[in-house]
């Protein structure tokens, strides 16, 4: 028993000294060596306590002499990586290098610091932001009306691109010193979302311009003659931009397009000039039937040699006027019945001097990166507050009609069926709020974390999906006949759009997330990779050997963490120490955060370049990465919104529910992760207890309807940012109105249905109300009152219909 004791107390201890330590490699060899010598002392058989020595001579002899471990450690291992890593591309390099590391490094290396996530400044708005949210951006989505733009004029009104001008929506990220407004991220975030919680279409004509346009591209590469030309231009609209990247044969593969430009020389404007010919073919490009200057992404070649050596120059960006000779652009793609603009694009030798390219002739062939490293931010910011605008404008109207619409002489949202998909709705609301929030302060620190872009664009319009299904269950009928009073059919038919554009969401999951992040966050891991390539075998080892040394000590202390938090339930995980009630919450995320690190490891290990093929296993780790960083999200606006009580249980609910999708996918994992010994290896560091975290509880998910339903701050909050406009012809001010009314007029219902007097036909509303008046059971005043408030919930739950012809027509 004795030596029972002390074997359980002494493994134990290793762990937690391992999860929390940082000691050198002799170090832990000495420890091991004093824990043997206190398991003789306590009575293990000699013959096992000379075989332990041996082990620990061993490990001395390999890991703490450099030739040794050199010999029998590194090298093989510098041999069998140097094989198993396939050839990298010129794309996938470039998306390497891309962008910055940042808060998904910490998750992905298993220990989280969480002072840089709190240290993150809380978003805020300049005065001059505020008063753009307060005034234009108010009364541009007082001016729209979704059903006139979307099916009968199929554009914007003349006078709403004229506003959009004039107030230089089209410059909302272009600094002032060119004319654009200089937004922050959050801010331009803000823009989006109010506009979108209007019209779909009038959001995606003002996000790309600042997203997916020339705008971002020429900031950051553009010569100081593009810049003065172009910007002042870009901001005021004189300029309509587009970028056109995807081409027929290529569109998520977008390093594989055919488009192409030839240097060569050609007389231009009067002048021999040395330039590009070029002729492509592109499609899917937004804004491109009204754009006057064309972004374009081709290949260049030099089959002439004129500027170098090289025939193969690369990606390359330019600016295009589409009044040059050759350029074809005009039509429209039809995406879904949505009205903004979309079409293809092609050009037939169109020849254009050097200075056209983005940043100038020394800029050929750095395309792709340009576009991986600045678009990339757009994608954290365009689709994303889209799907936040989504998720609030579904928690207002369905907080709103579920409380007016009654069945069974009481409100829908009474009912548990109605309550799970308002809990869904709240939830899945709140988290991508907060999502959208920390992603944007990071922007605005000057981070370009490609993959939270990634993860935001993806799980966002993901969770846009549900919420927006949750919401048309809710509504039924209401939802689903078009017309002038439906206010959430373009949304429901506008979903397969942000799924598909800006990264296509399977592609982002399978390939993106964790196939860039665990190149990119991994802290030991590139190091190796670019060892290993190195054509000096010498030189390569050496680095190698100090990248593996590093490596091994990193994902022993990742086991030893994963373990010891496992076994505790997350109890011995590290939490700041200002937190309270969240407190469980950073636990469980400390845990997965370890969790994931070395079951990354694992995989990365056993597979190698493979990895990149098994795309199940990406999309998985995927997962686990991104329900992290929402966890993290919900924390911190928690945290920088102060602790509000009221929106707990919204807090709740979304850790707890991204905790559980966390817990399947490291399942999902292990259950299809080979060779199996090291997947049974791995159950046990990541789940020495079994699968213990549960879903969201039924009392929480009626908490968080509730408050939905109850409109009080917490809902107020949750919806913020979204137009609301109070005029009872309004089609979503009709709901605000009807549920005042009926606020007023249920007092005076409970107290007839206490005296039996319940409307159950056999005359109209009206009728019913006149009877009682006659009866003395209604004054004056109650029975207009209740008259109003019936009108009121009609008017706001009716649909519209159409006369036979004229439907016929609008067909």
């Amino acid at each position: 028993m004795t030596l029972l004791i002390a074997f359980a107390c002494i493994v134990l201890g290793l762990a937690v000294l391992l999860a929390r330590a940082r000691l050198s490699c002799r170090a832990w060899l000495g420890i091991l060596a004093a824990s043997i010598a206190v398991l003789a002392w306590a009575g293990m058989p000699l013959l096992l306590v000379m075989l332990l020595y041996l082990f620990v001579l061993a490990g001395w002899l390999v890991l703490g002499r450099d030739g040794w471990r050199w010999h029998w450690l590194s090298r093989p291992l510098f041999v069998r990586i140097r094989h198993m890593l396939p050839p990298m591309s010129d794309t996938e390099r470039e998306a390497l290098q891309a962008g910055t590391t940042w808060w998904e490094g910490e998750l992905f290396r298993g220990s989280p610091d969480w002072r840089k996530l709190h240290e993150t400044p809380a978003p805020t708005l300049r005065e001059d932001e505020q008063a753009f949210l307060d005034g234009p951006v108010e009364e541009l989505c007082a001016m729209l009306d979704d059903w006139k733009i979307s099916d009968e004029l199929r554009d914007l009104p003349s006078e709403v691109w004229d506003y959009l001008k004039r107030h230089r929506f089209f410059g909302l990220i272009i600094p002032k010193r060119y004319g654009g407004l200089e937004f922050s991220a959050h801010a331009h975030s803000l823009v989006l979302q109010k506009i979108a919680s209007r019209s779909a279409a009038a959001a995606v004509t003002v996000m790309v311009p600042n997203s997916l346009g020339p705008a971002e591209l020429l900031l950051a590469y553009g010569t100081e003659e593009q810049k003065n030309h172009y910007l002042p231009r870009l901001a005021t609209g004189e300029e309509i931009p587009c970028f056109a990247l995807t081409s027929p044969v290529a569109g998520s593969d977008a390093g594989g397009i055919t488009d192409y430009g030839i240097v060569c020389e050609r007389s231009f404007e009067g002048k021999r000039t040395l330039g590009l010919l070029l002729n492509w073919e592109k499609r899917y490009i937004t804004l491109g039937p009204v754009a006057t200057v064309l972004g374009l992404a081709f290949k260049v070649f030099d089959p002439d040699h004129l500027l170098g050596e090289r025939e193969e120059l690369g990606i390359t960006c330019a600016l295009i006027p589409t009044s040059t000779p050759g350029v074809t652009i005009g039509r429209r793609h039809d995406p879904l019945n949505i009205a903004f603009l979309n079409g293809p694009n092609s050009g037939h030798d169109v020849f254009i001097p050097m200075d056209w390219i983005i940043g100038g002739q020394d800029m050929i062939g750095h395309g792709w990166r340009m576009l991986v490293e600045r678009l990339s931010v757009g994608r954290g910011i365009s689709l994303p507050s889209l799907s936040v605008a989504a998720g609030k404008h579904a928690s207002l109207t369905c907080g709103l009609y579920a409380r007016i619409r009654k069945q069974f002489h009481q409100p829908i949202g009474r009912f548990e069926g109605v309550q799970e998909a308002l809990a869904r709705i709240g939830g899945l609301t709140y988290m991508m709020d907060a999502t959208e929030r920390l992603t944007t302060s990071a922007l605005d620190q000057g981070e370009r974390p490609s993959v939270v872009t990634a993860m935001a664009k993806r799980y966002l319009t993901e969770s846009m999906r549900q919420v927006v299904n949750d919401a048309m269950d809710i509504h039924g009928g209401r939802g689903i006949c078009m017309g002038p009073s439906n206010y959430l059919g373009r949304l429901y038919q506008s979903l397969p759009v942000a799924i598909t554009v800006e990264g296509a969401n399977i592609l982002t999951r399978s390939f993106m997330i964790f196939g860039q992040g665990s190149v990119r966050c991994h802290p030991y891991l590139l190091e190796e990779m670019e060892a290993v390539s190195l054509t000096d075998e010498t030189a390569g080892l050496e680095r190698f050997d100090r990248a593996l040394m590093g490596h091994l000590a990193y994902a022993v202390r990742n086991a030893a963490r994963s373990l010891v938090y496992g076994l505790s339930a997350g109890w011995l995980a590290p939490v700041p120490d200002d937190v309270g009630k969240e407190t469980r919450l950073y636990r469980q995320l400390a845990r997965f955060s370890a969790n994931l690190s070395i079951l990354a490891d694992f995989a990365l290990l056993s597979l190698g370049g493979a990895l990149k093929r098994k795309e199940f296993l990406a999309g998985r780790f995927a997962d686990v990465m991104a329900s992290l960083y929402m966890v993290s999200s919900c924390l911190k606006r928690y945290r920088d919104d102060g602790w509000p009580d009221a929106d707990w249980p919204l807090v709740r609910w979304s850790c707890e529910h991204a905790l559980h999708e966390a817990q399947l996918a490291l399942d999902g994992i292990l259950e299809n992760f080979h060779p199996r010994p090291l997947a049974w290896l791995g159950r046990l560091l990541v789940f020495p207890l079994g699968r213990r975290l549960r879903p969201p509880s039924d009392r929480l998910t009626h908490e968080v309807a509730r408050l939905l339903l109850e409109h009080g701050e917490a809902w107020e909050r949750l919806i913020s940012g979204v137009f609301r406009c109070r005029d009872p012809e309004d089609i979503v001010g009709r709901l605000e109105h009807a549920l005042e009314l009926t606020l007023k007029a249920e007092p005076i219902e409970r107290r007839l249905k206490e005296r039996g007097a319940r409307f159950r036909g056999g005359c109209s509303y009206p009728e019913w109300l006149a009877a009682l008046r006659e009866r003395n059971m209604l004054d004056e005043s109650e029975q207009r009152l209740l008259a109003q408030a019936h009108q009121a919930m009609r008017h706001a739950i009716d649909v519209d219909d159409f006369d036979p012809d004229a439907f016929i027509r609008k067909l």
